[in-house]
């Protein structure tokens, strides 16, 4: 029985991913001095989305060969290595994304919304389980008047080991006071997935067009647990379920 639901946030609940993505290739555009946002900061980030912002950070320094024009500006941002002057010029520009609620509004994911809203009227607990920062967040959900929806929020900031280790999923099953097996959790990214079932967690992969290409090179999942369009959430979580307690029983 499921007594609760953990859901991502970047990708799975908002469409933050793409303008997490944007900024990367506007950082890089400045950087470089081009006339465009550059694309290959784009399908770099596609590549490692819903891992840290170190990891995402240093994989895009590395693929664009940043290090070069980042290196003289450590000392402005009163910074120790390379990858966090573009993390601090992203994060920057990210912010000025989505410093109007209007926009965040405008790029959620109707249907897992709406998913959250039925668990919660089904009386499941619910929580999230994210590897952004807290009051980045905090500003997200509650653009979408989603913050008093959630009985557990846990960010970057309160585990040690980001994505794909289990930590958050461990810590936040704990604070929602059930076990793992008791527990779903809503993904969107390969990172996501895996940190969710090492911690024992039943997982549902939503596929966005920012994660598709990954999920399906990655199969962590059963296609019984794959989401392919928004509007098969709910079918897929009870088809999961089902195949799942007949698994068990």
């Amino acid at each position: 029985m499921v007594r609760a639901v953990i859901f991502d946030l970047d990708g799975t609940l908002v469409q933050t991913e793409k303008l997490k993505a944007l900024s990367y290739a506007i950082a890089a555009q400045k950087l470089l001095s081009l006339d465009e946002p550059d694309s290959r900061a784009i399908e770099a980030y596609r590549r490692i989305v819903g891992s840290s912002r170190e990891v995402a950070s240093r994989l895009v320094m590395e693929q664009l060969g940043l290090d070069t024009k980042l290196v003289p500006l450590m000392a402005q941002y009163g910074v120790s290595e390379p990858w966090e002057v573009l993390t601090a010029m992203r994060v920057a520009i990210y912010k000025q994304m989505v410093a109007d609620p209007e926009v965040v509004r405008t790029h959620q994911w109707p249907h897992t919304v709406a998913f959250l809203e039925l668990v919660r009227k089904r009386g499941c607990k619910t929580g999230l389980a994210t590897m952004s920062y807290r009051l980045e967040a905090l500003h997200v959900l509650r653009s979408l008047g989603l913050d008093s929806e959630l009985d557990v929020i846990l960010t970057r900031e309160d585990v040690q080991h980001p994505k794909p280790d289990p930590e958050i999923y461990v810590s936040a099953c704990r604070l929602l006071g059930v076990w793992p097996p008791e527990c779903l959790a809503i993904e969107d990214s390969p990172a996501g997935i895996r940190a969710a079932l090492a911690a024992g967690v039943t997982t549902i992969g939503v596929a966005t067009p920012f994660t598709r290409a990954a999920l399906q090179e990655a199969k962590l999942l059963p296609v019984s647990c794959f989401v392919e369009e928004p509007e098969m959430l709910v079918s897929t979580v009870e088809r999961c379920l089902q195949e799942r307690g007949a698994a068990n029983s």
